[in-house]
């Protein structure tokens, strides 16, 4: 509706993207069949994007199925261009080299390129495409490398200049940030001054004025749909252009809604039921559960360490859900891990439909082809769930996407005592609350998301070697391949355990009301699950400390000593 508006004040504009046009709601489950995201934006009139790092999450092999599914279709899509993309040339028979083959051969049959311009009111405009650095790191399975953006950017610049274009935009899923040495379009800008505008993705950062570089600007409108942003530009000196008009629109239930593309969504409803849902035993609109109260709103999350009942609620989900169809108490579940980046959407009081559950944890694939990351099982010792605690404790204030809900344990921070040395207390709880020491070396066994374990190793390499932790199996040996813990719903173990049907089905076991599970009250407030205070005290200072703690400790009783003997030594000279 309100790019219609747009397109009736302006004939002229055009509707561009920056990736990160998959994921996040029940319509990517169809992604590798339908390719329903493209096709959509074809329809409401996008006619350029780029890839970010969430195509990539039903790894290179889907997105092929995806981009080949939409060319099927014959609907129009935008065009995609792709300027960084470096194929490896794998030879070795494996899935992930035939998912790059497919993916290179997708390239070609719709012609992705490097650049491409766009003529529009007798105006050349060249467009490039960019995936950053962090964009990158956040998609491990994606099989393919990407070039320093600035890298890239510099000779593709440099070739449309050559082909006479008016205007450069890079569409860039790199991002910025408050920390001007990792905010990645700030340096795209800089390094490569004849891009005109860069539209910034990733960081789903909402620039209310846009930031200038230059004569470069950079624009971005946030998230999720959320926001229309609106950039007017006119010519300036040296045959550059300036800043006329920059307007953040939000999109709301204020708005009227477009009716053919409500007529396409219920049409993408059903696909998504025959295809989908109907393997999980659920109805599209149907009522999972009913909250009596709102959980914290989905932009507050994560911005303070501290607990939060959705965390609760998820991770009792992971282990609950594992109890039941296992049906093996020879197992026992010690602890779920949910980092607060794998969490998509909160609750709000009152009904919960299923396409509302499935945008909390809507993330990933399995090895299934199925969408939706699988639960897995991994085993740590009790010094290792400290250094899960500490990760917690002191990487989560450096990096908020790192925060973690942990299900099972009870821990208490220190912020004010040394990185890596924060956690004061950490207890085991069992469903019923009661208490108990960890042995530092019993193995304990763990549940998580696939991909939250994936990335349980890189602590090592994050903390610069301080803390470690290595998942290992019921035996003690480290996992080397985290699919073969997959947890499944079925004895012939073909259908794995989704992290949302997880979910799903611990919010439908809530006793009902009026016919409808109800979501507990033990949800409405915290549980002394997560502790954080500020102490000075003494006795909080030196509780529980780490190799790491004494280590720095005995240092500094080291300098002390040293620093006395020094200046007695010197009081006796005079």
């Amino acid at each position: 509706t309100v790019i219609e508006q747009q397109k009736k004040e302006d004939p002229n504009s055009i509707l561009i993207d920056a990736g990160d046009y998959s994921m996040g709601t029940l319509f990517q489950t169809v992604n590798g069949s339908e390719a329903l995201e493209l096709r959509i934006m074809g329809f409401m009139g996008h006619e350029i994007s780029t890839f970010g790092n969430h195509e990539f999450d039903f790894r290179s092999g889907g997105l092929s199925k995806s981009l080949f599914a939409a060319k099927r279709s014959k609907d129009k899509i935008p065009k995609l261009v792709a300027s960084n993309f470096i194929f490896p040339n794998l030879q070795d028979g494996s899935q992930k080299a035939k998912g790059i083959a497919d993916l290179k051969n997708a390239f070609q049959e719709l012609d992705i390129q490097p650049l491409t311009i766009i003529e529009k009111n007798g105006l050349k405009i060249g467009f490039i495409g960019l995936m950053g650095k962090e964009a990158d790191e956040d998609a491990p399975m994606s099989g393919v490398e990407f070039q320093n953006i600035v890298e890239a950017a510099k000779p593709l610049v440099q070739k449309l200049k050559e082909q006479k274009v008016d205007l450069i935009i890079a569409l860039s899923h790199s991002g910025t940030f408050a920390d001007k040495s990792k905010s990645e379009d700030e340096i795209l800008a800089k390094e490569v001054g004849d891009i005109d505008v860069i539209i910034s993705g990733h960081t789903h950062t909402t620039l209310n004025q846009p930031i200038l570089h230059g004569q470069t600007l950079i624009a971005s409108s946030g998230s999720y749909g959320r926001n229309l942003g609106k950039l007017v530009i006119e010519p300036a000196a040296n045959n550059r252009w300036q800043l006329k008009e920059y307007k953040i629109i939000p999109i709301n239930d204020q708005i009227k809604e477009n009716v053919l593309v409500n007529q396409k969504i219920v049409q993408y409803k059903q696909l998504v039921q025959s295809e989908y849902l109907k393997q999980f035993g659920l109805q599209f609109d149907e009522v999972i559960a009913y909250s009596p109260f709102d959980f914290v709103e989905y932009s507050k999350l994560g911005r303070q360490l501290k607990e939060e009942p959705i965390g609760n609620l998820i991770g009792d989900s992971y282990i609950e859900s594992v109890r039941y169809f296992e049906h093996d108490s020879s197992k026992p579940i010690t602890a779920a891990v949910v980092p607060v980046g794998m969490i998509r959407d909160s609750i709000v009081k009152g009904q919960l439909t299923t396409p509302m559950v499935y945008k909390i944890s809507p993330l990933g694939i399995g090895p299934d082809e199925v969408a939706g990351y699988p639960i897995v099982d991994l085993y740590l010792t009790g010094k290792e769930l400290w250094a899960v605690a500490e990760v917690d404790a002191s990487v989560s204030p450096i990096m908020p996407d790192a925060q973690l809900y942990l299900a099972g344990l009870s821990y208490t921070i220190n912020q004010n005592r040394m990185i890596f040395n924060r956690v004061t207390d950490l207890v085991l709880v069992d469903k019923s609350g009661n208490k108990t020491e960890i042995d530092n070396n019993k193995l304990y066994r763990v549940v998580s998301g696939l991909y939250s374990a994936q990335m349980l190793p890189v602590v090592r390499k994050k903390s610069m070697g301080l803390l470690s932790i290595e998942p290992k199996d019921k035996d003690g040996n480290i996992i080397t391949d985290f699919e073969k813990q997959i947890i499944y719903t079925d004895s012939a173990k073909t259908k794995e355990l989704k992290e949302w049907f997880a979910i799903a089905h611990y919010l439908q076991s809530f006793p009902k009301v009026n016919g409808v599970a109800q979501i507990s009250d033990l949800y409405q407030s915290t549980n002394n699950r997560k502790n954080v205070e500020n102490s000075l005290n003494l006795v909080s200072m030196l509780k529980q400390s780490n190799g790491i703690g004494i280590s720095i400790y005995s240092i500094i009783v080291l300098i002390l000593l040293g620093v006395v003997f020094g200046v007695t030594r010197l009081k006796r000279r005079k």
